[in-house]
């Protein structure tokens, strides 16, 4: 298995510091999420580091789906430059959040839909010109956010030619079986955690010991699929990294 760990529960430690603590924990895969303190980017460190890298765009203060044009011009510009920033650290996946509905926009919601869709048919675009692989991300069930249902994603990433960053916590919370997640098709990166289906709380694997996700079932679809890409461990805290690592350790002896 490929397993990489986000710089999230990490954040905000400089990268320096993050990809010494994972060669130390044998972990040779990171994904760094693209936005403050890691929006500025010193490509000369990775050349110091045997790490494979993947690229999450930015996640706050953007928004695909904006009624506001502005808005959406630069979270389309913001989606850009995390693409050019895979490029040019040879990451092979850009992962990207969908758009939201704004306030005040649930009345519009069609409209919402039309704005995300082109915005990220842009997206999808460059990605495509820069060689680069974009994965929608499925979200948890928090009111606003678009694709939580990954019958609808899966519809959305095949009109735009993209690809689905499968996020299993989330889809955990909005209640699919492991057996629905992975009848899901373009899926070329996955996202790990635990929850108990009622809030994304992004535990360590296996912590939940009631009503947490089927993480046995899970590697067994995945080997049955022959899915061989990279799968981020995206925790809240860094003792959720290690014992996460210890987790997968266990249960795939």
């Amino acid at each position: 298995m490929k397993i990489s760990v986000s710089t999230l529960p990490f954040y905000p430690r400089p990268l320096k510091n993050i990809f010494d603590i994972l060669l130390n924990i044998n972990v040779n895969y990171c994904e760094i999420i693209n936005e403050y303190p890691y929006d500025s980017i010193e490509y000369d460190l990775f050349d110091t580091y045997d790490l494979e890298i993947s690229i999450h765009a930015p996640l706050s203060d953007i928004n695909l789906a904006s009624h506001n044009e502005m808005i959406r011009k630069i979270s389309i510009s913001e989606i850009r430059k995390s693409i050019d920033v895979a490029y040019k650290i040879d990451s092979k996946v850009v992962v990207v959040h969908p758009g939201h509905i704004p306030v005040l926009g649930s009345r519009f919601k069609d409209k919402i839909l039309h704005y995300n869709r082109d915005s990220l048919m842009e997206c999808s675009k460059y990605a495509q010109e820069m060689g680069i692989k974009m994965c929608v991300e499925n979200m948890p069930n928090i009111e606003g956010l678009l694709y939580k249902d990954l019958n609808e994603l899966e519809n959305l990433v095949l009109d735009i030619d993209a690809y689905i960053t499968l996020d299993v916590g989330h889809a955990h919370n909005n209640k699919f079986t492991v057996e629905d997640m992975l009848k899901t098709s373009r899926i070329e990166h996955i996202h790990l955690s635990d929850n108990d289906g009622s809030y994304d709380n992004h535990n360590a694997l296996g912590d939940i010991k009631k009503n947490g996700l089927n993480f046995n079932s899970l590697f067994k679809g995945l080997k049955q699929i022959n899915y061989n890409n990279l799968m981020v461990l995206e925790v809240e805290q860094p003792k959720g990294v290690v014992n996460s690592l210890h987790y997968l350790k266990k249960i795939n002896e």
